[in-house]
């Protein structure tokens, strides 16, 4: 009697499990549905503001050298955006691997900005962490996480006045990490071109800025959408991982309870052929 009231036991146990991660799949999926939407409006942004430089440096080439920003080998500082919370396999281990082939070959010119409390855990010792940074766990969040972001940048550029700003993060479209430079600014749609676009239009966009004053304008404008659809990309990731890993441990407690309920009905079937013996050991003789 008792084992199977132990199996039992552990059978209401894996039942309350269950709801809790179907729960937290539901809510995962949902936060997809609503990333998916915010992204998209995000990716309009950045087209529209890649569009806008090609088109405003076109007319002021001259203005290319001010986007070159510092040498090769000055201080280069690194945003790692991992999770926030667990239940999500790998993911910020794949973050620490990407940055030790990426970022390992001069430790001494590198900083580190970590996001997420969930991969910042591990970098504590590291003497390259000098930031950290709570992450988001849903699309509302985002906006608190970049102001935070954005402030300790902030800081960092008040105390080194040449710094390159590269942000390793998982990209949801190739399942991957990635790493992208977005200090200095435009390196692949406008001075990373093989030779400058021509103008598309005949004339100059009209300004109310001095052509150097709305570049620099034009950048900060850049980098804010640009981390902001890299947060995005990176929390849309974490999520697909989290639906992925807990359909993995939902199918591991079905298979578990299989197991566990087959077990208690060979059991309670042995408690029944147990109690019949008895009954029939205790019956009176026929004809006492």
């Amino acid at each position: 009697m008792s084992r199977r009231h132990d199996i039992e036991a552990r059978l209401e146990g894996l039942a309350d499990i269950d709801r809790i991660m179907r729960s937290m799949k539901n809510l995962s999926y949902l936060e997809t549905r609503k990333l998916a939407r915010f992204m998209d409006a995000q990716r309009r942004v950045m087209a529209s503001v890649e569009a806008a430089a090609r088109d405003f440096l076109a007319h002021h080439p001259a203005l290319l050298g001010a986007l070159a920003g510092p040498a090769a080998d000055a201080h280069t500082c690194w945003l790692l955006i991992g999770a926030e919370r667990g239940f999500c396999g790998d993911f910020n281990e794949a973050v620490r691997h990407a940055l030790d082939a990426a970022a390992g070959a001069e430790p001494r010119r590198v900083s580190l900005i970590a996001i997420g409390s969930r991969l910042a855990l591990p970098l504590e010792q590291d003497p390259r962490l000098i930031a950290t940074v709570p992450g988001a766990s849903t699309a509302e969040e985002v906006g608190a996480v970049l102001a935070r972001i954005i402030d300790t940048l902030d800081d960092i550029a008040a105390c080194r006045h040449a710094v390159r700003l590269k942000v390793l993060h998982w990209d949801d479209d190739a399942d991957a990490v990635r790493a992208v430079s977005l200090l200095p600014p435009f390196q692949d749609t406008v001075v990373g071109e093989a030779a400058p676009a021509p103008p598309k239009h005949a004339y100059p966009p009209l300004l109310n800025l001095r052509p150097a004053e709305f570049l620099e304008r034009l950048v900060d404008h850049t980098l804010l959408a640009a981390l902001q659809a890299l947060l995005y990309s990176s929390l849309m990731a974490e999520h697909q991982h989290r639906l992925r890993h807990l359909d993995g441990a939902l199918n591991r407690i079905e298979e578990r309870t299989r197991t566990l309920t087959l077990r208690r009905n060979l059991w309670r079937q042995e408690e029944i052929t147990e109690e019949i013996e008895l009954i029939l050991l205790n019956r009176p003789a026929a004809g006492h």
